[in-house]
């Protein structure tokens, strides 16, 4: 055994298949460094990060390439850790895992602290040289683990119903609704952080292409492709054969048949040039697949619009979005070699794209695989981190990348927002209007475009619409409430912001700098080159990566908007989206160059490195004041700049409404604790839009399922495009649609002290709010793949409504514990699928036995009831226990320790509370509080109450027990 102060190791000489092979290894200051004898490594480099926390870097060359982490602030450690050899391997070993490398290949296995074989690498990773702007760079690639029965999640955020990725592919590339994060953990109590900033695929590492390229297809005559039918209302323009279905980017739009082209402008529905009707525009594309592999073929249709996809006369997939946004949509079809399969996709274009991409069938063993792929990259980087529980992987995640700080208090209560507030007075009267009808809310929302329209950047204010911001912020202080504004990282190059960024190499010139044979072609720059205000304008974005221009950038949006007192910020569309439905090459290369290297190379870092420096200028510029960013995007390490992230921009569907949990979920996973999404969805069909009095019934349902979901998500926020989403506009107050929301707002701040610990808990726990079944449940297997229920925290077992008109719906309750029914009270047996009940205003939500859920009184916004009498809910069946967190909500004196905690401890077989001597203190304290304990018995049901108590105590901060009557 060696510890890590010893001398470097001498060479080792071992004797493999007769032949006398040299395995090189030494021992560091943080680890090892080996040359392994075979393989495509020739250095790889171990390195201790935390007890159970090893990076290991390899690459095909002697040298290491020079790298600098973006995502990790941990160092490295020079203690803590032993190093031993054996026959053909070398162990770094600290207290909770070790990693063995073998001398002859270079493979690295992971073990945790019992000594089990938890990840190892499956065979050598790939390098493959690559370019990016002319500069060398590799493509990598590493399969861990073949052949595993094991669950994955984390990944960031990505919405095609995935929730276990076991045998699944993702690609982690920034959109508007897809988050890329390189992380992912399993039920093995173990991490994998893949430290890259490029395109990355989880899975199959061959990147999806236009089917045709994979599979043949062949048209209805037997021709290579598709028959293509372009129809205008029922006549037929145009037919066609078609190789592949690829109106995906802008430049593919032409492609479109000339003949069809002319009769519509833009390829808009129901319009000629003339501006006369000329029938609803349909394209059908029909088909035979031959497939020449047997097996599940995976298949991502992307699409904006309406769109159907039929194979052999079944409907396998059908979905709308908005045109502005398309996406993919992921199915799998099971084919079988030499059997042909017929298939039809039907689609409405509206000015919308449209691609049909496929992959083929890979081996069973690689299928079900840790695979992370990356486009460009000068090494092979990940770091291993184990855990005896998935929150103690995640706690790892956060020491590597950084500490959740803890977010206002009044960030947890309800928000507002509409897309968008005109004026000033628009949104002053929606805050007066809670305010008058009592519906409690703590946060307004100011959307993008308050300034002057040909101004985008100059962090300004019409003036004609905003007379007095300042004002307006006051007014909206004292209503006691708080004001979210939005900024972009995006410039007109006639506002001076432009300029001052410019002149320090600070903007992305090439998103302003067409090619030189465009230039004076007005289609193209209109297209490519210009945004959707008015007449549309140029715009680029500015450099993060480029720390003057950050500070540029912090100190203009400081000084203009911060001094005004603006209580939050919205960094929106900061993947960057800088226009809509470009190609992906197209984006990498017009994000590029960075000040630290091609856009390709950091496609997916930008929201960090973004939300880091204007993160770092507010705490400067308000040291006392706890930060909260809400941003669209993010990568590795953003939890560590105060940033809560919400899904993108959404459709108001029931099927994108479905696709938020195991999207949140994932997300939360991935180490992020602060996630939220547009109650109702974002962007609306037409038939929601003009409020269609056949649609109205579903949109209102929608809007309050909906709504129930939020209340049950780490943050609670409504926002979405016309019509308004305020409350008081989606129904009459005595409406079910309004009742149910002002009785789930109204909950949301009576469980605000429970709220409120869990994120202060995801700071000083490093907990997860939004929890995965599996989180808590792993040895229940049934739990790993459930993909529409989740824990919002240790108590409560949410399992939203995504249907229209359901009343009920199966929900999986995890063995090992009973679980109540929230609302009345009856208590359930686990590890059993029950029919909940879900009447119109009331969404399934269950508590778990042995549950201490702390309430509030009803107040109307986070600044009431600070002081006020707490309500403790006990759920028997199970010993419990909980710890109160309370401080001042604003401050960031918690870091110093201005806080304070009661702890609480439920013994079931007796029936005793015990309320813990109070642990801190912090300014605004009330030392007295009257407590009101509430026991419900899995025998007794008992209907949801806050202000009735078995029990009333007077506490003063000393131990008390209580013997609730039973």
């Amino acid at each position: 055994m060696r510890n890590f102060a010893a001398p470097f190791a001498a060479a080792l000489f071992l004797c493999t298949s007769g032949h006398a092979l040299a395995q090189n290894w030494k021992q560091t200051s943080d680890g090892i460094l080996v040359s392994p004898a075979a393989g495509s490594e020739k250095t790889i480099r171990l390195q201790v990060y935390g007890d159970g926390i090893i990076r290991v870097t390899s690459a095909p060359s002697a040298q290491l390439p020079a790298t600098q982490s973006l995502m990790v602030v941990a160092k490295p450690l020079s203690n803590g850790f032993t190093v031993s050899e054996a026959p053909g391997h070398v162990t770094l070993q600290t207290p909770k895992a070790s990693a063995e490398v073998d001398l002859a290949t270079g493979n690295v296995s992971f073990r945790n602290a019992r000594g089990e074989a938890v990840l190892a690498e499956s065979g050598s990773p790939t390098f493959v040289p690559t370019t990016a702007d002319g500069e060398p760079f590799l493509s990598v690639s590493q399969q861990f683990n073949r052949g595993t029965d094991e669950g994955f999640y984390g990944l960031g955020q990505h919405q095609n119903r995935q929730m276990n990725y076991n045998g699944e592919d993702v690609e982690l590339a920034q959109h508007n609704m897809d988050v890329a994060i390189p992380f992912v953990v399993s039920t093995r109590n173990y991490g994998v952080l893949w430290d890259n900033n490029s395109i990355t695929r989880f899975g199959n590492p061959k990147p999806y292409a236009l089917v045709d390229e994979q599979l043949k297809v062949t048209a209805d005559g037997g021709e290579p492709g598709f028959t293509a039918h372009y129809f205008l209302g029922d006549r037929e323009i145009v037919t066609r054969q078609e190789r592949s279905i690829d109106y995906q980017y802008i430049e593919d739009q032409a492609k479109w048949p000339t003949a069809a082209k002319a009769q519509t402008t833009a390829a808009t529905s129901g319009q000629n040039t003339a501006g006369n009707a000329v029938g609803k525009q349909r394209v059908l594309w029909t088909g035979t697949l031959h497939p020449t592999a047997t097996g599940t073929h995976k298949f991502r249709l992307y699409s904006s619009s309406y769109v159907k996809v039929v194979v052999d006369g079944k409907e396998v997939l059908q979905r709308w979005r908005q045109n502005w946004n398309p996406w993919y949509h992921n199915f799998d079809l099971p084919l079988t070699a030499g059997k042909g399969a017929d298939i039809r996709v039907e689609w409405e274009p509206n000015a919308g794209y449209i691609a049909l991409l496929h992959n083929d069938p890979m081996p069973d063993p690689d299928r079900h695989s840790l695979t992370l792929s990356s486009e460009v990259g000068k090494a092979l980087d990940y770091y291993f981190i184990a855990g005896d529980s998935m929150d103690g992987v995640i706690s790892g995640y956060r020491t590597l990348t950084g500490k959740a700080p803890l977010m206002p208090k009044w960030a947890y209560g309800f928000w507002q927002s509409r897309q968008r507030y005109n004026t000033q007075d628009e949104l002053l009267g929606v805050l007066r209007e809670y305010r008058k009808r009592g519906l409690p809310l703590d946060n307004i929302v100011q959307d993008w475009f308050y300034w002057p329209e040909d101004s985008w950047g100059c962090q300004c204010f019409d003036p004609k619409r905003f007379p007095n911001p300042q004002a307006m912020v006051e007014e909206i202080h004292r209503a006691n409430a708080n004001v979210m504004i939005s900024v972009w990282a995006k410039f007109y190059p006639t506002t001076e912001q432009y300029k001052e960024l410019d002149a320090v190499g600070g903007i992305y010139r090439r998103m302003v700098t067409p090619p030189e044979d465009k230039v004076k072609d007005k289609d193209f720059l209109k297209a490519n080159y210009r945004d959707w205000v008015g007449p549309g304008y140029a715009s680029a974005f500015y450099d993060p990566y480029n720390s003057k221009a950050k500070d540029i950038f912090s100190r203009q949006v400081i000084g203009s908007l911060a001094t005004k007192n603006f209580d939050a910020w919205w960094l929106d569309s900061d993947e960057p989206d800088f226009h809509s439905n470009l190609s992906i090459e197209e984006r990498q290369r017009r994000m590029g160059p960075t000040a630290a290297g091609p856009g390709a190379a950091f496609f997916n870092s930008f929201p960090l490195v973004h939300v880091e420096g204007f993160y770092s200028s507010l705490v400067k510029f308000k040291p006392d004041v706890r930060p909260f960013i809400l941003t669209r995007s993010a990568f590795g390490g953003i939890q560590r700049a105060s940033a809560a992230v919400w899904s993108g921009d959404v459709a108001s569907r029931w099927d994108d409404l479905r696709d938020q949990v195991s999207a949140g979920v994932n997300f939360s996973m991935s180490g992020i604790p602060n996630w939220t999404h547009d109650i109702g969805g974002f962007a609306n069909e037409e038939r929601y839009a003009k409020q269609d009095p056949a649609h109205l019934a579903e949109w209102r349902e929608l809007q309050t399922r909906w709504f129930q979901f939020g209340a049950f998500s780490p943050l609670f926020r409504s926002h979405g495009e016309f019509p308004y989403r305020e409350i008081y506009e989606l129904a009459p107050a005595a409406s079910p649609t309004y009742r149910s929301m002002e009785w789930y707002d109204r909950l949301r701040y009576r469980l605000m002290p429970y709220i409120y610990t869990l994120g202060a808990d995801a700071h000083f726990h490093d907990g997860t709010i939004m929890r995965g079944l599996v989180m808590d449940f792993a040895s229940d297997p049934k739990t790993w793949n459930v993909d529409d229920q989740y824990l919002l925290g240790p108590a409560f077992l949410v399992a939203p409504v995504t249907e229209f008109k359901a009343r009920s719906r199966n929900v999986y309750l995890p063995s090992g514990t009973r679980w109540y029914d929230l609302y009345s009270g009856r208590s359930f047996n686990g590890g059993q699928t029950i029919s909940a009940t879900a009447p119109y205003e009331r969404m399934p939500v269950f508590v778990r036995a042995g549950s201490i859920v702390p309430t509030g009184p009803a107040i109307q916004n986070t600044r009431e009831g600070r002081n006020g009498p707490l309500a403790l809910l006990v759920y028997a069946g199970a010993d419990g226990s909980f710890s109160l967190y309370e401080d001042d909500g604003v401050s960031r004196q918690y870091l110093n320790g201005a806080y304070s905690r009661i702890p609480l401890t439920y013994d079931d077989k007796s029936g005793t509370l015990t309320i813990g001597a109070r642990e801190g203190t912090f300014p605004g304290m009330t030392a007295k509080r009257t407590i009101r304990v509430r026991l419900l018995r899995p025998d007794h049901p008992r209907t949801l109450a806050f202000d009735s108590s078995d029990v009333t105590v007077a506490y003063d901060g000393k131990p008390q027990t209580v013997k609730v009557p039973r």
